[in-house]
């Protein structure tokens, strides 16, 4: 499989930190932050990886990672020109994925301690469609919670009032070469973007939305308190 980071996007709830860099290079635990998500794909024998990031910044990317030679792993850029959700970033990347191959997508600031090696190989052997990870969560209301049914998502409800189940979904997804076409059908919401939860409710509403649990700690970092907690956990302060 191939590997995409999508770490795009202003990072205004890091605001200031974020005036002069973009927060997935900022420093979390021992790390910046953009390179624990490579170091995860390598891990799961990804060689091949995209990253998706908006001009502010490029330059630092390329002086920090390079190649990929150095991370193990071989690194392709492909910049945003503009900031319009999730799923318009990963539409850029079609030319980095061939018809018929499957591959991983990895929100930047999603750091969490599972490997992704046992998640990969599920979802090889998922006769067809996409595959997300959950995570349980204090406050379901926050994210994108998915209604279960059986070994597959039924939907998922975003940021409900009266969440159906104490699941989140993480910013860890598995595709294969049709959400490109998905991508193209899609509306911008009420914000003017195109979303994430929306390509995955057509693979739920197909019956090819697959799921499994992560078992050790997830956080979003991207907020001040989640970032400094990511880095506690990184720096082996929690567990």
């Amino acid at each position: 499989m191939k590997g995409i980071i999508l770490a795009g996007g202003t990072g205004s709830r890091l605001y200031p930190l974020t005036k002069i860099i973009n927060k997935h290079l900022l420093p979390v635990g021992p790390l910046p932050m953009i390179c624990h998500g490579v170091e995860k794909l390598r891990q799961a024998g990804i060689e091949e990886v995209l990253l998706v990031i908006g001009a502010h910044s490029a330059g630092l990317y390329a002086k920090l990672l390079g190649s990929g030679e150095e991370w193990g792993v071989r690194i392709t850029y492909k910049i945003q020109e503009e900031a319009g959700g999730i799923a318009q970033a990963l539409g850029g990347a079609r030319t980095f994925v061939q018809p018929g191959e499957r591959f991983v997508v990895l929100l930047g600031d999603n750091l969490f301690e599972d490997e992704l090696s046992v998640h990969t190989a599920a979802y090889a052997a998922q006769e067809k469609g996409a595959r997300v990870l959950l995570k349980q969560v204090p406050d379901a209301r926050r994210y994108g919670v998915p209604v279960l049914k059986g070994e597959r998502i039924e939907s998922i409800i975003e940021k409900p009032k009266k969440p159906p189940s104490s699941y989140c979904v993480t910013g860890i997804y598995m595709y294969d070469y049709s959400v490109f076409e998905i991508i193209d059908g899609l509306v911008p919401s009420g914000r003017g973007e195109l979303e994430i939860t929306d390509v995955n409710n057509v693979y739920a509403a197909r019956g090819e939305l697959g799921y499994a649990m992560l078992k050790g700690w997830w956080t979003d970092a991207g907020t001040l308190q989640s970032l400094h907690e990511a880095s506690a956990r990184l720096m082996g302060g929690r567990s």
